[in-house]
């Protein structure tokens, strides 16, 4: 996902979280984004919850306190980036890191402009269910992942252990990781963050071991409590060759990016949007609204914002 992408996951309501109703930005462009003079604001949403989370409490307050018609609209990481540069989308507001864009559009051709940090810190890893972790607690170093592929082997993993990813589109290093660390697992993708979910919460209602790739923040360790497994230690470069990375996932403050126009002439949108900066506890909150409790994004955002004024109030323009 993010870097490392997550596509894919209408299940959680994604067509909720727009004005006018979600569009597929590849090929479509939003008539409301960079709309001059005009109180409208379009917003990229990635497929993973947490993203529309952020989406959803940053449309609803933009509707309801600044009186704004918000348009949002799904695609994938890396083509948002280049919809942002264009301006047919104004903001992404949960970026996992994606120099070569970060090079191309903020530093050279300087389409796109930071927009601040999240709040949120967000890591990648590869995880086991606690219940498993806990009696036998050497599965948490890789060096020991082998000696358990054949009890987290599956009908989909060809006779060696199942690393479950989610969607083939999240762009991860889990293929190299097991090429390169010589790890007797096959990758076997789910399909989406929802696919992905389902599998998990099936494996664990039936107590049976399982190693995926998963992330932080996600309301799901709520209910599905999860140890790290221990890869080689991050350092800053080790994952510059995508062909020979063979390290952790780093931890990575996620950021907000605007289009540049966007940035200097959005007027309040703008300013609200630079200033959109919560928590992992706020995000996980709205996001196990909308993925377990089905609220919809705007009944989700709707409740948090009434319990969070002293929060919000500090985004508002001055």
């Amino acid at each position: 996902m993010r870097s490392r992408t997550i596509a894919a996951a209408a299940a959680f309501g994604l067509l909720a979280l727009t004005g006018c109703g979600a569009a597929d930005m590849t090929k479509q462009s939003s008539p409301y984004a960079d709309a001059h003079g005009a109180k409208t604001v379009t917003l990229s949403v990635q497929s993973w919850v947490g993203a529309q989370a952020n989406v959803a409490v940053a449309q609803y307050l933009l509707e309801h306190e600044l009186g704004y018609r918000v348009d949002t609209v799904q695609i994938d990481e890396v083509p948002a980036w280049d919809a942002l540069s264009q301006g047919r989308v104004d903001a992404i507001l949960e970026d996992w890191g994606h120099p070569e864009q970060e090079q191309r559009y903020v530093a050279d051709k300087k389409t796109i402009a930071p927009g601040g940090e999240l709040g949120v810190t967000g890591h990648i890893g590869w995880f086991v269910p606690k219940y498993f972790a806990d009696t036998n607690p050497d599965v948490t170093d890789w060096k020991n992942l082998d000696k358990y592929a054949d009890r987290l082997r599956t009908a989909e993993s060809g006779g060696k252990g199942q690393l479950l990813d989610g969607s083939p589109s999240y762009v991860t290093n889990d293929k190299a990781l097991v090429k390169n660390l010589d790890l007797d697992y096959q990758v076997v993708f789910s399909g989406s963050e929802a696919a992905q979910i389902t599998q998990i919460k099936q494996f664990a209602k039936e107590k049976k071991p399982f190693l995926t790739y998963w992330y932080k923040p996600q309301w799901l360790f709520e209910q599905v409590p999860m140890t790290e497994v221990k890869l080689p230690a991050y350092e800053e470069g080790c994952d510059a060759d995508p062909e020979k990375v063979a390290c952790a996932y780093p931890h990575t403050p996620l950021r907000k990016f605007l289009n540049a126009r966007f940035a200097d002439a959005g007027g309040p949108a703008a300013e609200f949007l630079k200033n959109f900066h919560w928590t992992t506890g706020d995000q996980n909150e709205v996001a196990l609204m909308i993925a377990d409790r089905k609220l919809s994004p705007e009944q989700a955002a709707e409740r948090w914002v009434k319990k969070n004024e002293s929060t919000w109030r500090a985004w508002l323009p001055k």
